[in-house]
């Protein structure tokens, strides 16, 4: 079909932090046909998210991924669907087999899809299984094969429309040494002619035999910002903290003041403390994940900060114990 082209690749997802993640950033290649292309690089660094994207599952961020003629970024999603069918095979990792059809009829299944009669799919299915050297255990289902048997079905089923674009993640992660030479010969012996095998590994053996080697690195998350912190205004009587809750906030009065005061039955009303500008409340409560043992609330209008507690830590460092410092409550 072509030469694989890869120009400014992006890739960004987001995290539970809300901060994005770019595992692949700024990527250009270009790969000629009949090569093997190896990615290496530790767990998380974007070497399954990468084919993910030549193969049309997931759509980068932005850049250009070029299979031959195909923009395969500019795709509708009809079109990448037949993108998918008829230019990829995929390799997976854990094979993908299905457990109650035979090897056989488990490279059969996309030339179904295909729309092949059945005497086609199985020819071919038959011949594949041969290639890869399984012509005895056509008539096996996964469960009576061993794990580089499995792989090599997967491989036929992969080739069973004779794509340009094979992509493999992980193919020797489950094989012992000998299985996964023999896995690592088949991928080598496919990247000819005009078809594109792109191999995804933490597996080194694969590298003397690859006509490019692509290496990853991890992308740490970027350190989340601090966010800003909203006053929140108090009017006269208004209740900040409620004596028995648990929360997850530090509070800074910024304007005013508070009053920290008992509420359980039979403690009456006397004021403990107040909380002056400066001052900060209810430090005690969020760090131990105990109850807040007073209710603090406002005599009249005041302003406060609040805080997670790693967010004081960075603002003002390690907040004292309940009898020290400027803290005036540890509720």
């Amino acid at each position: 079909m072509g030469d694989l082209r890869i120009s400014d690749l992006v890739i960004e997802y987001a995290t539970g932090s809300g901060e994005p993640v770019r595992p692949i950033h700024g990527l250009s290649l270009e790969i000629p046909a009949g090569s093997l292309v190896v990615v290496l690089g530790p767990s998380g660094c974007g070497k399954t998210t990468l084919l993910s994207c030549l193969g049309g599952i997931l759509s980068p961020t932005s850049g250009q991924i070029l299979f031959g003629a195909t923009d395969v970024t500019a795709l509708n999603r009809r079109d990448i669907t037949s993108y998918r069918r008829r230019t990829v095979g995929i390799v997976f990792q854990a094979f993908n087999l299905v457990p109650s059809l035979t090897a056989l009829e488990n490279v059969m299944v996309p030339l179904w899809a295909a729309d092949w009669t059945q005497w086609q799919a199985q020819e071919r299915a038959r011949d594949l299984l041969t290639r890869v050297g399984l012509a005895d255990r056509t008539h096996h289902r996964p469960g009576q094969l061993s794990g580089g048997q499995q792989q090599r079905v997967a491989v036929a089923r992969a080739l069973a429309l004779d794509p340009p674009l094979i992509l493999a993640d992980e193919p020797t992660a489950q094989l012992d040494f000998v299985r996964a030479d023999e896995v690592v010969q088949l991928l080598r012996g496919l990247a000819a002619g005009d078809r594109v095998v792109v191999v995804a590994t933490h597996d080194t053996r694969i590298v003397p035999l690859a006509d490019i080697v692509i290496q990853l690195t991890p992308t740490a998350a970027p350190a989340p910002a601090r966010p800003e912190q909203t006053p929140i205004r108090l009017g006269p009587g208004a209740v900040l903290l409620e004596q028995g809750t648990v929360e997850d906030l530090i509070y800074v009065v910024t304007e005013g003041e508070v009053e920290i005061a008992p509420n359980s039955a039979g403690a009456g009303d006397g004021l403990l403390k107040i909380g002056k500008p400066d001052n900060y409340a209810g430090q005690l409560g969020p760090m131990v994940r105990i109850p807040r043992s007073a209710t603090v609330r406002a005599p009249r209008d005041a302003t406060v900060v609040s805080y997670t507690v790693e967010a004081f830590r960075e603002q003002f460092g390690h907040p004292p114990g309940p009898d020290g410092g400027n803290g005036p409550d540890p509720a």
